[in-house]
C-alpha cells in the first residue's frame, strides 16, 4: 500500500496524486473547522456580546500557537523530503524529535498565555460586557494549546508521509463528540448548570485532548508510516539546531499573520460591538471557504517535498502550477456563491439579529470576489515551505500584513469617509496584490536551488550508525 502510494506521488498522474491527497485533507479540515463552527453556532444563540468575546479570543490564541508552529512545519518539510529520498530511519527520527520539541514549546506558551490573558484583553481594548466571557474562553483555550499542538503535529507528519485518512477518522469522531458536548456545557442540562461562553471552550478542550492522545497511540504503534520508539526522544541537539533555524522564519511568518489579525481586531473593536460581531462572522466564513484551498495547498506541500527529496525538481514545479490553478478556480467559484447567499450565510450564525446579518453580509460581499487570490497565495507559499524556502513565505506574510492590509485598513477606515467599509475593502485589495507578488516570485525559480536534506558523509554516518545500545541516543 505504502509503496504504491509513493509510486503515485513520485511518478504517477499529478492530478490524481493531488486528488488522492487533497480530498481526505479537505474533509479533515472541514471537520476540524467544525470545532469553531459548532462554537460559533451555539455561542451565537447567546447574543452579539458572546460572539464578540470568541472573535476577540481567536486571533490572540492563534498568535501564541503560531509562535511555536515553525518547529512542526520544519518537521513536516523534512519528513516529506526524507520519504522522497527513501530514508525511513530519518522519518522516524524527525517525528520523535519534532514531537519532543513541540510538546515542550506548547507547555511553555500555554502557561504564558494563561498568565497574560487579562493583559492581552486590555491591550486589545475589549468592552466591559465582553471582557468576562472573553477571559474565561481565552484561558481555557490556552490550557488546550498543548493538545492543539500535538494533534496538529500528528496531522502534519502524517501528511508528510502521505497518510491522510487516519487523521480524518480521528477528527470525524472528535467533532461529533464536540457537537454533543457544546450545548451541554454552554446551556446546561437538568442539574448541570451551563457555563456560557466558557462551556464552548471546555467542550473543545475535552475533544482535542482525546484527539491528541489517539494520535500519540498511532505513532507508538507504528503501523501507518511512522514508528516512534522511546529512545528516539532523547534530544538530538544538532537536529534541534537545524529544525530551529529552518522553522524560525515560519514561526515569524505565522506569528506575523497572528499579530496582524490581533491588530486588525483591535482596530475593528474601536467601531463597536456590531462591527466586531460582523467581523467575527465574516472571519468564520473566510476560514470555512479557504478549507478547499488549504487542503489543496497541503497536498501540494507533501508532493513538492517528496519530489524534491527524490530529486524531481521540475515535477515539483508542475505540481505547484497545477495546484495553483485549481486553488484559484475553486475559491473564485465559492466567492461567487457566497456573494449570492451572503445574508443567509450570516443568518446561520446569528439568526435573531438583523443588524449583524446586514453588516456581516456587507462584509462578505465586499471581500468574497477576491478569494481566488487566496488560493494562489496558499499553494505557492506551501511550495516555498516544502522546498525549504521558509524566508520567502515569511517575507510574503510581512508584506501582506504590515505593508498592505493593516496600513490600508487604518487609512481607509480612519482617514476617509468609508468608515467601517474601509476595514472590509482592505481584504480584497490585499488578496489581489499578494497573489500577484507570489506568482512573480515563484516564477523566478530561485526556490529550486535549495537543499535541506543533503548531509555530508560524517553526518550520514552518525545517523546510520550512531545509535548506542540500551540507553538509546547518539554516541
Amino acid at each position: 500500500m505504502a509503496s504504491s502510494r509513493q509510486g503515485l506521488f513520485l511518478n504517477g498522474s499529478i492530478p490524481r496524486a493531488l486528488f488522492t491527497l487533497a480530498v481526505p485533507i479537505i474533509l479533515a479540515n472541514i471537520l476540524q473547522a467544525g470545532y469553531q463552527l459548532t462554537d460559533a453556532f451555539w455561542v451565537g444563540r447567546l447574543g452579539a456580546a458572546a460572539v464578540a468575546a470568541v472573535s476577540i479570543t481567536m486571533p490572540v490564541t492563534f498568535l501564541v500557537i503560531a509562535m511555536g508552529a515553525g518547529l512542526s512545519v520544519a518537521g513536516t518539510t523534512l519528513t516529506a523530503q526524507y520519504i522522497g529520498a527513501g530514508r525511513q530511519d530519518m522519518v522516524n527520527h524527525v517525528a520523535a524529535q519534532t514531537l519532543m520539541m513541540v510538546t515542550f514549546t506548547s507547555i511553555l506558551l500555554g502557561a504564558l498565555g494563561v498568565f497574560l490573558s487579562p493583559y492581552l484583553l486590555v491591550l486589545v481594548g475589549v468592552t466591559p460586557e465582553v471582557y468576562e466571557g472573553a477571559l474565561g474562553f481565552m484561558r481555557i483555550s490556552f490550557v488546550g494549546v498543548i493538545f492543539v499542538f500535538i494533534f496538529a503535529m500528528f496531522q502534519s507528519l502524517m501528511r508528510g508521509v502521505g497518510e491522510t485518512k487516519i487523521p480524518l477518522y480521528i477528527v470525524f469522531g472528535t467533532v461529533l463528540l464536540n457537537f454533543i458536548l457544546d450545548p451541554l456545557f454552554i446551556f446546561g442540562y437538568g442539574p448541570f448548570e451551563g457555563l456560557g461562553v466558557k462551556g464552548a471552550a471546555l467542550a473543545t478542550l475535552a475533544t482535542q485532548s482525546l484527539a491528541a492522545i489517539i494520535g500519540l497511540v498511532v505513532f507508538l504503534r507504528g503501523q501507518h508510516g511512522i514508528q516512534l520508539k522511546w529512545r528516539e526522544f532523547k534530544p538530538d541537539f544538532p537536529y534541534i539546531k537545524k529544525a530551529f533555524f529552518l522553522g524560525f522564519p515560519c514561526s515569524v511568518e505565522l506569528s506575523t499573520r497572528g499579530l496582524g489579525l490581533m491588530l486588525m481586531t483591535f482596530l475593528i473593536a474601536t467601531f463597536g460591538t456590531l462591527t466586531m460581531a460582523a467581523y467575527g462572522i465574516g472571519a468564520n466564513v473566510l476560514q470555512v471557504i479557504t478549507i478547499p484551498a488549504m487542503g489543496l495547498s497541503m497536498a501540494v506541500s507533501t508532493l513538492v517535498g517528496q519530489n524534491i527529496g527524490a530529486g524531481k525538481i521540475e515535477r515539483a514545479a508542475r505540481i505547484t502550477h497545477l495546484g495553483t490553478l485549481y486553488g484559484f478556480g475553486a475559491l473564485t467559484l465559492v466567492g461567487v456563491i457566497a456573494y449570492v447567499f451572503a445574508p443567509h450565510i450570516v443568518a446561520f450564525f446569528v439568526p435573531n439579529d438583523a443588524d449583524v446579518i446586514r453588516e456581516g453580509a456587507h462584509f462578505i460581499r465586499i471581500m468574497c470576489l477576491s478569494w481566488g487570490g487566496i488560493g494562489i497565495q496558499l499553494c505557492i507559499v506551501s511550495a516555498f515551505r516544502a522546498s525549504g524556502n521558509m524566508m520567502n513565505a515569511m517575507v510574503i506574510a510581512l508584506i501582506s500584513q504590515w505593508m498592505i492590509q493593516f496600513p490600508l485598513a487604518y487609512i481607509l477606515s480612519k482617514h476617509t469617509t468609508l468608515g467601517a467599509d474601509g476595514l472590509w475593502w482592505s481584504f480584497p485589495v490585499t488578496n489581489v496584490l499578494i497573489a500577484i507578488i507570489s506568482v512573480c516570485w515563484f516564477a523566478r525559480g530561485s526556490w529550486k536551488k535549495t537543499r535541506i536534506t543533503e548531509e555530508d558523509k560524517q553526518t550520514v554516518e552518525v545517523i546510520d550508525k550512531g545509535w548506542s545500545g540500551e540507553g538509546g541516543g547518539y554516541r
